[in-house]
């Protein structure tokens, strides 16, 4: 069985109202029930721990994410192959125990496979950067994080580095609904964002299906 975890956003689609934990899948809300749970909230232990008492070994995340250079436009979407995140996000608080972090090779190649035989415009790798959230990053921060990677967002680290702490294969599919903040001249708010991820639903509903 395989476990797809996903953002708020996704579970307006009709595709998911029926047909949660059929077919040797589940689809798991990181915000939770209620999905009121903001991104530096998130408890990532408890999450995938409860995914893995399900005997899942298998972790696909989609992921909203921004840009971080102009020629990674919204609408693309990336397979990431790597991440940076400096805040703690750990299982092990008793004892000491390092992992070295990354994302499973076997379900990149799978994710990635995915979206070709969908015909989409992706990039079958790039970095992703988390900031802790909620609020989005100032032009600074995101002028310092466009020289060491392509995509920043506010949950996949964290999430990818539990999961492999855990012992749970993890790769993402993310999806780029925006520039961020200052990459482009227009100004960037939530409600831009919101209006961006309502456009790209129809295409998540594929990918979810085809999943």
């Amino acid at each position: 069985m395989i476990a797809i975890i996903g953002g708020t956003s996704i579970f307006s689609l009709p595709l998911l109202k029926d047909k949660r934990g059929e077919r040797g899948y589940i689809i798991f809300n990181r915000h939770g029930r209620n999905k009121d749970i903001p991104p530096h909230r998130i408890n990532h232990p408890a999450n995938l721990t409860a995914i893995k008492s399900l005997g899942i070994k298998e972790v696909i995340a989609l992921n909203s994410c921004g840009s971080l250079h102009k020629e990674i436009k919204p609408g693309t979407f990336i397979v990431p192959d790597d991440y940076l995140n400096f805040d703690t996000a750990t299982i092990f608080n008793d004892k000491i125990k390092h992992i070295t972090p990354g994302f499973d090779r076997t379900l990149r190649r799978f994710c990635s496979r995915l979206l070709k035989e969908l015909n989409l415009n992706f990039r079958d790798k790039g970095i992703y950067a988390q900031t802790k959230g909620p609020r989005l990053e100032t032009k600074a921060e995101i002028n310092l994080l466009k020289d060491y990677a392509d995509i920043v967002g506010m949950t996949l680290a964290k999430e990818a580095t539990i999961a492999r702490e855990l012992g749970l294969k993890y790769a993402s599919i993310c999806c780029v609904d925006n520039y961020a903040n200052g990459v482009i001249s227009r100004p960037l708010s939530y409600k831009v964002i919101r209006e961006n991820v309502k456009k790209n639903l129809q295409v998540w509903e594929r990918i979810i299906e085809k999943l």
